[in-house]
This record gives structure tokens, sequence and C-alpha cells, in this order.
């Protein structure tokens, strides 16, 4: 792992991408058709979202540093089989900003309600990075309304993450108290820092990287991204203290090929009984960005509902 993240820091693929249309909070969404945006309230203020499609629901949650844009190049072709519902997490994109509860359980607990008062009853859960952490506290206090989950790029606290911490320093930055990261990191460092995150891809050119300055260049919401991190070592005891409640739904770790592989597979087997693993070709840890048409084929066959078999050998671990 140490090794694939050196090659990442150091590998160059050209420049950013940009063109990424600015997207309204409410109304018909730009990207692409069919979309709108919307607002739902939930404890501790009102959560962002973007809906289309129609048939099983899957609810859609990015990680950090970023909002429900990353998924906005996958979104067009699963919403032709399912109901596509993409939030933005408490406190970042055009979420409102809650004076706390940034733990998982509680982001969890926020994002359940969101989608019950949405109309949906049972949905599948795709989170990557932050996402899937809050993910796995969904699925696992609320399994009989979730179907299947899959989550990309990050292993769960308590069972892997921590292991990170001595490869990227902004593990420890995000995470301390306040204001030591808020007074240190001011709105012209923005690109600085989070161009080096999103320098963990391996196809840096396919990673838009400007809405994300954007969204982060309000200290606020920078603070409210250090909350998700400064609640890590909660989020390690809670998932500890609750492992024996093995998640009962099929659950699919999905991995970077040059970045974390079948290591999210193997840090939600500590959880989970039926868990399978895909490696996304090309890709480092910005899946959905690096490599969407794999995460397309992939989803598509996990989320299915029926057994296909896999066009091609990388897609084996996605089916049903």
């Amino acid at each position: 792992m140490f090794v694939a993240l050196v090659a990442l820091f150091t590998m160059t693929a050209g420049a950013d991408a940009s063109g990424t249309p600015k997207e309204p909070s409410t109304g018909p969404a730009l990207f692409a058709p069919g979309f709108t945006h919307g607002k739902v309230a939930v404890d501790g203020g009102t959560l962002h979202y973007v809906i289309g499609g129609s048939g099983p629901a899957i609810v859609l949650l990015h990680g950090w540093p970023q909002t429900w844009l990353i998924w906005r190049q996958v979104m067009p072709e699963l919403a032709r089989k399912h109901t596509v519902i993409a939030f933005d997490l408490p406190g970042l994109g055009d979420s409102s900003i809650p004076t706390g509860g940034y733990d998982k359980v509680t982001t969890a607990q926020r994002i359940h309600q969101a989608v019950k008062r949405l109309g949906f009853n049972q949905v599948a859960l795709l989170g990557h990075d932050l996402g899937a952490l809050v993910a796995y506290p969904y699925a696992r206090d609320f399994p009989t309304e979730v179907t299947r989950l899959a989550a990309i790029e990050t292993p769960l606290a308590g069972f892997g993450l921590e292991e990170l911490y001595g490869l990227s320093w902004h593990f420890r930055f995000n995470s301390s108290p306040a204001p030591i990261p808020e007074q240190i990191m001011d709105n012209d460092d923005v690109p600085t820092y989070l161009g080096m995150m999103f320098d963990f891809s391996y196809r840096r050119d396919a990673v838009d990287r400007e809405p994300f300055y954007a969204a982060y260049a309000d200290p606020a919401r920078r603070t409210a991204g250090y909350g998700y991190y400064r609640a890590f070592a909660g989020d390690a005891e809670n998932n500890k203290a609750n492992a024996a409640k093995r998640l009962p739904m099929p659950v699919l770790g999905i991995g970077g090929q040059y970045s974390f592989g079948p290591g999210v597979a193997d840090s939600f087997r500590k959880v989970a009984d039926d868990v399978r693993a895909a490696v996304a070709p090309d890709s480092g840890h910005f899946v959905p960005e690096e490599n969407p048409s794999f995460l397309v084929d992939c989803a598509g066959l996990f989320f299915g509902t029926e057994n296909t078999t896999p066009p091609r050998p990388e897609l084996a671990g996605c089916a049903r």
C-alpha cells in the first residue's frame, strides 16, 4: 500500500480537467437531463440532494474533499434502471452546516431521515471515501432497509483506517483540535492543499478540481470537513463495539488499482459475511471520476436485479 501511495504522489498524468457547469442548489440539474436538485429537512438542518431516474433506489454518498459532483459521470447510466439520490453530506456542498454530530452514526441517521422523508423505505448504498464510512453504520443500524452496500476506496475506522495515518499527514492535520487547522489553512491555500489530495489519483487529468476548490473556499465548510476527521477515534470505538452486528446484506469493496485494491473488501470482512472484492483498473483514489465506465458496469452488475455473466474479468467481483 505504501508503494502504491508513493507512486500516486510522483506520477504525472496531464493537466486538470475543466468545464463543469455551476449547478444550482434547487431546480433542474445542468449536468444531465432528468435530474433535479432539492433540499430536505433533517435533525440539525437541511440536506441538499440530486435525484433522477426510476426503479429501485440507490443512495450515493461522497467523500472528502468533494461533494455530490463526484458522481455526475455515473448518475445518468445508473438512472436508467434505478432512482438515483446523491446527497451532499451535512456541512458540505449545499447542505446546511450543523453545529455538531460529525460522527458517522449521527451522520448516517441524518441521511436515513432524509431518505425516509423523500419517501423511500428501502435503498442500496454506494459510498466513496468518507461516504463509505457513513454507509456502514447506515447499513448496520437499519439492516432491513438496505438491500446492498458498495464501498469505494476506504477501510473502516477501527478496522484498517488508522494504518493509513502515517502515509499522509492530512489525517493528523484534519483531525487536530480547533482552531489549529482553521488558523493554518486560509482560502488561498485551498488549491494547494486539496490539489495534493487530488494527486492521489492515477489519472490526474480526470479529476475536475475547480468545483471542489470552490466548494471548500468557505472556512465553515472546511471546519465541517475537519469535524468528520475529528470524529474518527469515536467512530473506531463504535465500529469495534458493534462489529458483532454483522451486515446481513451483500457488500462490495472497490479499490483503485493504484491505491487500495482488494484492501477495501478485506476491511469490510471484519463486519460482514458476504463480501466481494473488485479492483478498478487505471484508477487511484477517485474511482468515480478516474474510471466512471468501470464503476457504471460494476454497479450495474452488483445492484442489478438479475444474475448476469460479467463481460470482462475485472468485473467478476461485481456480479450478483
